[in-house]
């Protein structure tokens, strides 16, 4: 029975967000599945349990908008220049192969017509933003090398939406004025991005530095709401996506002092929105369609992930990142993105696509989309099963060779390896060059090996996951091993092979999530980094400071806390 109450759907939408995240957090599956496979249960197609739509629609837009938002809050311009070249070119190399390779295949394989073959093309060339999004942050590695690409090019392909759209009119017939609308579309993006910079620059500080001295928390969270949605709703009119236009804003506000705050309060809400987002996606599968049209849809699903996987690989290799990034990169983007149904519908209402095609590309997204942690989970563990094995049978053969990338530097006894060399790995790296300890970096990220190498470090590269890249950096003359890679997966496997080369050498390594902390310490790892515990320690540390604890009492009570802290 259809609810079409607005109060009632959303409480039967979030009863069902809940339970979907329950089953599959119980099945140890992504909790995204939960949600989009709850949504085809409880969908206008299933049990039909929601009749008002747009009050559906209304919320999962609100969820996307502050999924991009908070993305903006945490992601730094200086992460995005590092990937820029794979981000820019990469992005738009991406979407022209992809669509041309889509085209060949609606004619080839799928005998469309060529108006349709085109939109099949420009559909599959845009991957889901809030999809991606949610699992790199549910894996914890939206830092990680793989996170950071697929960011670049997922925010480029949003701003590419505004130009595919222009296509539709041109290949209906409709190319009055395509020129002029070009530019029209051109000059929005630029002024939007301006007049962001200038808010960002000067008012925002000013407005949040007024609200913050009334200390609401209410009033902080409600102006943070408005900056969003004002941000999502100002693009929508001048015709840009939304998406844009929150991570915009959210990435100025990063650039502010009140941006820890602004997220550690619009969290909880971006959270509860999302899952209704995903929720919504599943709404839209119709199961009838998919039994009478399996075949279709298994073909269409088969032919855009193995076109998207080629593209999306091939470019990250060409731009010399190393397989295991290009693999993870091209899994995460296979799917279709929401922008994929605004095509399918613009092409079906100008004549050019049909109803049938329409519903094959809804259920191909949907499906894509539940598919793309599966794969994640399972490419990753399958990279790092192989590269495991493939280690000790090196070592059992005694086969270990040395690889050219870039030569190692002069052996130094007793120095420190350090494993990764984002921000953390970075700051480990200043302060052995301060202490005038040597150490050695081992990166697999070209631009960032570039750093290392502006800054006259010892560097390796390549990822220290890999057996033959870890045995450059000779761990039987060093003293200790840092594995600072942001990907829990990498970590367990550079200490597992670490432990291989050198089962006596000292191992600090990062660890976030609960399960890795344990996998770690069945490893023999000691001396974990947890930064969520690391931040609280600190901050009580100030704390106790703040509220004048006399020194002694300081020393005695942080000892507590930090004894507390690492069990």
């Amino acid at each position: 029975m259809q609810q079409s109450d607005p109060f009632v759907a959303i409480a039967v939408l979030l009863a069902a967000a809940l339970l979907g995240g329950l089953v599959a957090h119980r099945l140890k599956q992504p909790i995204i599945i939960g949600y989009l496979i709850i949504g085809v249960a409880v969908g206008p197609h299933a049990l039909g349990l929601i009749g008002d739509l747009e009050i559906v629609e209304a919320a999962a837009t609100i969820g996307v908008a502050l999924l991009m938002f908070t993305l903006g809050m945490e992601t730094s311009i200086g992460q995005l220049r590092e990937v820029g070249r794979v981000g820019v070119w990469g992005g738009i190399s991406q979407i022209v192969l992809t669509s041309g390779l889509g085209i060949i295949a609606g004619i080839a394989i799928f005998h469309w017509a060529v108006p349709q073959a085109v939109i099949f093309g420009l559909i599959i060339s845009l991957s889901s933003t809030a999809v991606g999004l949610k699992i790199m942050m549910d894996r914890g590695e939206l830092s990680s090398v793989q996170g950071r690409i697929m960011v670049a090019i997922l925010i480029l392909q949003d701003i590419s939406v505004i130009f595919v759209s222009l296509v539709i009119p041109l290949i209906s017939g409709a190319t009055e004025h395509l020129v002029m609308n070009l530019a029209l579309s051109l000059g929005k993006v630029l002024l939007f991005v301006a007049g962001t910079i200038i808010l960002g620059r000067w008012v925002l500080p000013w407005l949040l530095g007024g609200v913050g001295g009334f200390r609401s928390r209410e009033l902080f969270l409600l102006t943070i709401l408005v900056l969003c949605l004002g941000a999502a709703v100002s693009t929508q009119i001048i015709g840009l996506s939304i998406i844009f236009g929150a991570f915009l804003v959210g990435l100025v506000l990063r650039e502010t002092r009140f941006v820890h705050q602004a997220l550690a309060e619009i969290t909880p809400l971006r959270d509860i929105f999302a899952s209704l987002f995903f929720v919504s996606l599943g709404m839209l599968i119709e199961p009838a369609f998919i039994i009478i049209s399996w075949p279709t849809i298994l073909l269409t699903v088969a032919v855009l992930m193995a076109i998207k996987m080629l593209v999306v690989s091939g470019i990250v290799l060409f731009f010399g990142y190393s397989v295991k990034t290009a693999i993870l990169t091209g899994v995460g983007l296979f799917q279709i993105g929401e922008f994929g149904f605004i095509i399918a519908q613009r092409g079906f209402e100008v004549g050019i696509a049909s109803d049938v095609f329409y519903s094959v590309i809804v259920s191909s997204a949907v499906i894509t989309m539940i598919l793309t942690p599966l794969s994640i989970s399972l490419a990753s563990q399958l990279y790092h099963r192989i590269s495991s094995r493939a280690a000790k049978g090196r070592l059992v053969t005694g086969e270990v060779r040395q690889k050219k990338e870039e030569p190692p530097a002069a052996e130094t006894p007793k120095r420190v390896i350090i494993a990764g060399y984002g921000e953390v790995g970075q700051s480990i790296a200043r302060g052995l060059q301060q202490a005038k300890i040597p150490f050695i970096i081992i990166e697999d990220d070209p631009e960032r090996i570039a750093e290392a190498r502006a800054n006259k470090h010892p560097r390796i590269y390549g990822n220290a996951a890999n057996i033959n890249v870890l045995s450059k950096a000779n761990l039987e003359q060093a003293s200790a091993l840092v594995v600072a890679y942001p990907d829990p997966m990498t970590v367990i496997t550079t200490v597992k092979l670490a432990k291989l080369l050198n089962a006596d050498i000292s191992i600090l390594a990062r660890a976030s999530r609960k399960r890795d902390v344990e996998s770690l310490r069945r490893l023999g790892v000691k001396e974990l980094v947890i930064p969520e515990q690391e931040a609280g320690y600190k901050f009580v540390k100030m704390l106790f400071k703040t509220i004048g604890l006399d020194p002694e009492e300081r020393r005695n009570l942080l000892a507590i806390v930090r004894n507390t802290v690492s069990k």
